[in-house]
């Protein structure tokens, strides 16, 4: 269905576009994290790109319901309030190098179009400036930049903008353009690219966030064609198979990624640059009015976090290893590790299970609440378990395209890889409790396949906001069952809630109850479910654990 298009750049068309550009890198991210070789081939730029717009559009979601209950004359936000939102968004959750870069032009745009001067920029006009602003500031945030990257495509976005007369539609369809003709030559501008017969990755990413703006303000989305993805030349390799070792920031560069916001002020900013600079490379910094995004490659990552102290307050710090070895053990300082056989790397959604995971045997990446990790993550959890052979439970349906990445990425590697699509914790544990390393892998890959797959997961949770559901309509602080994904249970208690989803999972037969309790979950439920159990389900067995902070409040699985 041909989406309603925007006539100006107001709220309406910021939330638009924001929607249209999440579901557009939804689609694309699987393929933009295989294409990922520069400047680090962690294959992970699509889902950074992914959750920098998330965090964008959840800034902008948020705003608009704030509107919900004021008075009906002003029931929608300003132009500029929803700017705002979606600039502070992204930057707060800009991940990786492409991600803090879109971040700020996404900045650049939201300054020009919340400019309330005495000239509107809501126009085919105001459209053009801001695409050049935000080309210049995304350039100017970059400390070396680089062509051949998105800050080259999106300064061909902004050229062909500025050569075009008409409306907000017009001249979206000409950035659109320019940025897919500066795309497909990249690889002519930057070596890695050539050698790995692919386009830039975030590129890639800026051409469909492009594209959604064409759809805000025309109500078609342009077709992309794939054919550009694979730059094939000399080199006439497919995505995902460049030797990195001469690629920056590949094997022989920096070990670590080193991301933090920053509290400063301007001159403090001024002189932490040029302390990172000197430090590492890849550095971004984005941001002002207080509020920065920091973002470099270093060998040395306590470093890079104490000149954050010495610059302001640094918080929400992500440092990602990118290789298995040590970074500062070179040239044979250190014994090489021996491999082992097998290994399990899983995704766990709170500190209790990764205890019980880690237990039985499993490298684990912690996935916080509201905080999913990238496949970048995952990739590095697959090479620190050190083994021939890994099995990976994402443990979460939405973990689904970046699991599959990270899998890819190990793959070319040398690493083989089996990815078993578990969409809940649960589910893992019922995969984990039957692996055996002894076994042929793909035996093994079977059984734990198996055991995952005759595991039915549920989760108790309350409802943010109000929404249509499988089993009615849903206030905000109801609380939820939810079996297999869907709502099947609306209550008002917890306790209640749970019990009756655990009544419609048995009533289909199980063995085995698995109960995962949050740390918000009420005192005494896991006592009054087990007998529960106990006294209407004869031959049921239940286990508990304590899962932490884990974003549901009790996870349920039955075998």
């Amino acid at each position: 269905m041909a989406q309603v298009p925007q006539t100006f750049f107001d709220a309406l068309a910021v939330r638009t576009w924001c929607s249209l550009a999440l579901t557009a890198l939804g689609r694309a991210r699987e393929e933009i994290d295989a294409i990922n070789v520069y400047p680090v081939a962690d294959g992970d730029t699509g889902t950074n790109l992914y959750l920098t717009v998330e965090s964008a559009t959840t800034a902008v979601e948020a705003v608009f319901a704030g509107y919900e209950t004021a008075p009906a004359a002003v029931r929608s936000p300003s132009l500029a309030d929803a700017a705002h939102a979606m600039a502070h968004g992204a930057l707060i959750g800009a991940r990786g190098n492409s991600g803090t870069i879109l971040a700020q032009l996404l900045r650049g745009m939201a300054q020009v179009l919340a400019d309330e001067g005495e000239t509107s920029h809501t126009d085919g006009d105001g459209l053009r400036l801001a695409l050049r602003h935000a080309a210049d500031s995304a350039r100017q945030a970059v400390a070396h930049p680089v062509e051949g990257t998105v800050l080259s495509v999106a300064s061909a976005a902004a050229d062909a903008a500025a050569g075009t007369e008409g409306d907000c539609g017009t001249v979206a369809r000409a950035a659109y353009r320019g940025a897919c003709a500066a795309l497909a030559a990249t690889p002519a501008q930057l070596a890695v690219l050539e050698h790995a017969g692919v386009v830039d990755a975030g590129g890639r990413g800026l051409v469909a966030v492009l594209a959604a703006l064409v759809e805000t303000f025309t109500g078609e989305a342009p077709v992309f064609s794939g054919g550009a993805v694979h730059a094939r030349g000399a080199a006439g390799r497919g995505p995902g198979t460049a030797d990195c070792a001469d690629t920056p920031g590949g094997a022989d560069g920096p070990a670590f990624e080193v991301i933090y916001l920053l509290e400063a002020a301007d001159p403090a900013v001024a002189r932490l640059r040029q302390r990172l600079d000197a430090l590492g490379d890849s550095l971004v910094v984005v941001g002002g009015d207080g509020l920065w995004n920091v973002h470099v490659h270093v060998d040395d990552a306590g470093a890079a976090v104490e000149a954050g102290v010495e610059a302001g307050r640094p918080y929400r710090i992500r440092i990602t290893h990118f290789g298995a070895g040590d970074a500062h053990a070179r040239g044979g300082e250190r014994p090489v590790r021996e491999r082992v056989q097998r290994a399990v790397v899983a995704v766990v959604p709170g500190e209790g299970l990764a205890g019980l995971y880690t237990e039985a045997g499993a490298t684990t990446v912690l996935a916080r609440p509201g905080e999913p990790p990238a496949s970048g993550e995952l990739v590095e959890a697959v090479r620190r378990a050190h083994a021939r052979e890994v099995v990976l439970l994402p443990n979460d349906a939405d973990l689904r395209h970046t699991a599959a990445a990270a899998a890819e990425q190990a793959r070319s590697e040398g690493i083989r890889v089996a990815l078993i699509p578990t969409r809940s914790a649960v589910q893992g544990i019922a995969a984990l409790a039957v692996h055996e390393a002894d076994r042929r892998f793909d035996e093994d890959v079977v059984s734990m396949t198996s055991a995952a797959g005759a595991t039915r997961y549920a989760e108790v949770a309350v409802a943010e906001r109000q929404s249509w559901t499988m089993a009615g309509i849903c206030q905000a602080g109801d609380v939820l069952g939810l079996i297999d994904g869907d709502v099947a249970v609306i209550g008002a208690d917890v306790t209640a809630t749970a019990e009756s989803t655990l009544d419609r999972m048995l009533s289909a037969g199980g063995e085995l109850v698995t109960l995962v309790l949050g740390d918000d979950a009420p005192e005494g439920i896991a006592e009054h479910l087990e007998t529960r159990v106990r006294e209407a389900y004869l031959a049921v067995d239940t286990v508990v654990y304590r899962g932490g902070r884990q974003g549901a409040l009790l996870l349920i699985g039955v075998e």
